[in-house]
């Protein structure tokens, strides 16, 4: 059985798969939200490491041009400059 995690041990894996299968449909989706919910909040972290004299706003703008698009963080920007008035 090929694992995605080289390090983890065949038994291990095969426990692995097997509760994923077991597991309902509603558990799936919250591990599968939990498991989103930290790679974004990884990816972050990363780039207000990467821009120590960023502002959150610039870093939060970054982000959303990295994984949506410059298009979508150019009218995102756009909003919210007419929020701020």
């Amino acid at each position: 059985m090929r694992f995605l995690s080289p390090d983890t041990r065949p038994e291990a894996a095969a426990v692995q798969l097997d509760l994923l299968r077991q597991a309902s449909v509603g558990r799936r989706a919250a591990m599968a939200r939990g498991l989103s919910a930290t790679m974004i909040e990884l990816s972050r972290r990363a780039l207000r490491a990467n821009m120590p004299s960023a502002t959150e706003g610039e870093v939060m703008d970054r982000w959303v041009a990295l994984n949506y698009g410059e298009q979508l963080a150019r009218r995102l920007r756009a909003y919210l400059a007419t929020q701020a008035r």
